[in-house]
C-alpha cells in the first residue's frame, strides 16, 4: 500500500483526552499518522512531551510551527473550550487548506471505548453553536428518574435527541414513537449500542399520533407520567403544497394527545413548537399556532374549572435547529461533498440556530420549570447569514474562495427573510435560567377553539384554500409570504376596505 503516505497529525489540546487520541492513532496501523506535536493553551505544558510528543505554545509557536512542518490535519481533543477559541484556532488552520477533525465527547464513546474510526469531521454545527449550557441537573432529574416518559416523533431530530438526555437520567421506561418505520428501526439500532443496559425500559411503538383509538390504547396501557410531544411535519415548502396533512399530524395530533394526557392523568405535556408560528407567513407556523393555542386554552380551562391535580400543558418554542434533517446545514453539506453548486435562497436570508443537544437540554429545562400554561422562548443568539454558513462550509471542504460557486435560488413558498421570536402583542418575563424567557401571548378560550378546530377537521374536502382560509381565521396574524395562498390575504384587504 504504497500510494498512501503518512498523514501529519498535530492535537489541539494535551490533557487526557488527547493522550488518549495519541495512543489510540499510534496503534491504529488503518490511521497510518505521524504525531508532530501538542498544541496547548497553558503556559505550563508548553515543552514537555507527552509520549515523545512536544507541546507547543499555541498562542507563540503556531506560525513557526505551520512554516516548520507540512501538517496535513488539525485534531481537537478538547472539550472545554470556548466557541470563540475554536474558530480562532480552526479559521488559522483552514486559511492553510489544512484539514480538521473532532474527537467525541466521553458520554458519546460507543459501549464507553473510544477507537480512530469516531474521530469525525468538524462540522459547521460545531463553530455555530454557543457556549455550554448549564442546566439545573435536580430539577430535570426529579422530572424524570423512575418514571415512565412518552416521546412521540421520537426517531426524528429532535425526539431522537430528548431520548438520548431522558436515558441519563435514569428513567423508569421510555415510551417512543414514530410513524416511521425506518426512523424506528434506526433509533432502535442506536440506543441499543449506546445503552446496552436500558434496553428493557425502552418500547418503541410505530404509530400516529393523530389516531385517536392507538393513543388512547397506549396512553391507558403505559400511564406515562410525563409527555414530550415532538412529532410534527416541518417542511415548510411541502406544507405550503398539503396543508390538510399539517391539519392531522400538527394539529389533530397535538389536540388526540392533549385531550387524551387530560384523561389519563399524565401531570406534565410538553409541546414542541418552533418561531416559525409567530406572525406566521406559512401553513406549518400557523398549524403549529393552531396547536399552541389549544394546549394552553386547555391547561387554562383546566385551572379555571378547578381541576387541578390535573395536566400542565408546557409549550416551548426554538427556531431552526443546526444539522436536523432536511435543514440548511445538511443540504449545504451535500451540495458541497458533490462539488457544488451550493444553493441559498437569498443573499440576505437570515436564520436563529441552535444546535440539536442545546434546544433539547432547554426543553427539558423548561418542562421542569413549567406549572403549566406557558410558552416558554429559548434565547437563540445571533442570527447567521445563510451566506456565511455557505461560505465556511466550502473552506471545511478544504475549497478556497471561489473554488465552489454559490447560486441564489429565491425564496422558497412561505418563506420569510429573517425569522422573528416574538409577536408585536408579546412581551417576555424572565425566568430563573437566563436562555430561557416566557412569552406573554393574547389568551383564547377553550370552548371556542375547540369549535374552530373540529370545523376545520370537518373539511377535508380536499380544497387547500379553504382550510388556509379557516386557518387564518383562527390565527388572523397569518399573512402568506411568496405563496399560492396570498389571494386570500387580498380578499381579506378588499372585504375590510369595502
Amino acid at each position: 500500500n504504497n500510494y498512501k503516505k503518512r498523514r501529519n497529525v498535530v492535537l489541539f489540546g494535551a490533557g487526557s483526552l488527547g493522550r488518549i487520541t495519541q495512543q489510540i492513532l499510534e496503534h491504529d496501523k488503518d490511521a497510518d499518522v505521524k504525531i508532530i506535536g501538542y498544541l496547548d493553551d497553558d503556559p505550563n505544558k508548553v515543552g514537555k512531551k507527552v509520549n515523545g510528543a512536544k507541546i507547543f505554545s499555541s498562542k507563540k509557536d503556531l506560525e513557526e510551527l505551520l512554516a516548520d512542518y507540512i501538517i496535513h490535519e488539525l485534531i481537537i481533543c478538547v472539550q472545554n473550550i470556548s466557541l470563540r477559541r475554536k474558530n480562532e484556532i480552526v479559521n488559522v488552520f483552514l486559511n492553510k487548506g489544512i484539514k480538521i477533525r473532532t474527537v467525541p465527547p466521553v458520554n458519546q464513546w460507543v459501549q464507553g471505548s473510544f477507537s480512530a474510526k469516531q474521530i469525525k469531521e468538524v462540522r459547521v454545527e460545531d463553530l455555530l453553536g454557543r457556549s455550554t449550557i448549564s442546566l439545573k441537573d435536580d430539577n430535570i432529574r426529579e422530572e424524570i428518574q423512575d418514571k415512565v416518559i412518552m416521546v412521540t416523533g421520537a426517531a426524528g431530530s429532535i425526539g431522537s435527541e430528548i431520548s438520548r438526555l431522558l436515558l441519563t437520567y435514569e428513567p423508569k421506561k421510555v415510551i417512543l414513537i414514530d410513524q416511521s418505520e425506518t426512523g424506528l428501526f434506526l433509533l432502535h439500532e442506536e440506543l441499543r449500542q449506546l445503552y446496552p443496559s436500558q434496553l428493557d425500559g425502552l418500547k418503541f411503538i410505530l404509530a400516529d399520533v393523530s389516531n385517536e383509538a392507538r393513543m388512547k390504547n397506549i396512553l391507558e396501557k403505559y400511564r406515562p407520567h410525563s409527555i414530550y410531544h415532538a412529532a410534527a411535519y416541518k417542511h415548510v415548502p411541502i406544507i405550503e403544497e398539503h396543508p390538510i396533512e399539517a391539519i392531522y399530524c400538527n394539529i389533530k395530533g397535538t389536540i388526540v394527545l392533549a385531550e387524551l394526557a387530560n384523561q389519563t392523568g399524565v401531570e406534565k405535556f410538553v409541546m414542541v413548537s418552533t418561531d416559525k408560528a409567530v406572525n406566521p407567513t406559512n401553513v406549518m407556523g400557523a398549524s403549529k399556532r393552531i396547536a399552541e393555542i389549544y394546549v394552553q386554552a386547555l391547561n387554562n380551562f383546566n385551572i379555571r374549572n378547578g381541576y387541578l391535580n390535573i395536566t400542565k400543558f408546557v409549550t416551548s418554542r426554538f427556531g431552526n435547529v443546526l444539522g436536523s434533517n432536511g435543514s440548511a446545514s445538511p443540504s449545504l453539506r451535500k451540495q458541497t461533498e458533490s462539488g457544488g453548486p451550493l444553493t441559498v435562497t437569498h443573499p440576505d436570508v437570515t436564520r436563529y440556530f441552535m444546535t440539536i443537544p442545546e434546544a433539547c437540554q432547554l426543553v427539558l429545562e423548561a418542562s421542569a420549570m413549567g406549572q403549566g400554561g406557558e410558552i416558554f422562548m429559548f434565547d437563540m443568539g445571533e442570527p447567521v447569514k445563510i451566506i456565511d454558513m455557505a461560505k465556511l462550509m466550502i473552506r471545511l471542504y478544504g475549497y478556497k474562495d471561489g473554488q465552489i460557486e454559490i447560486v441564489y435560488t429565491g425564496l422558497r413558498p412561505g418563506e420569510k427573510l429573517e425569522e422573528e421570536l416574538l409577536t408585536d402583542t408579546e412581551t417576555c418575563k424572565p425566568t430563573y435560567h437566563p436562555k430561557i424567557t416566557i412569552a406573554k401571548v393574547r389568551e383564547h378560550d377553550y370552548l371556542a377553539i375547540k369549535s374552530s378546530v373540529q370545523r376545520l377537521f370537518q373539511n377535508d374536502t380536499g380544497n387547500d384554500h379553504e382550510i388556509v382560509r379557516m386557518m387564518k381565521d383562527i390565527v388572523p396574524e397569518f399573512i402568506s409570504n411568496s405563496s399560492r395562498f396570498e389571494e386570500l390575504d387580498n380578499e381579506r384587504i378588499q372585504l375590510k376596505k369595502a
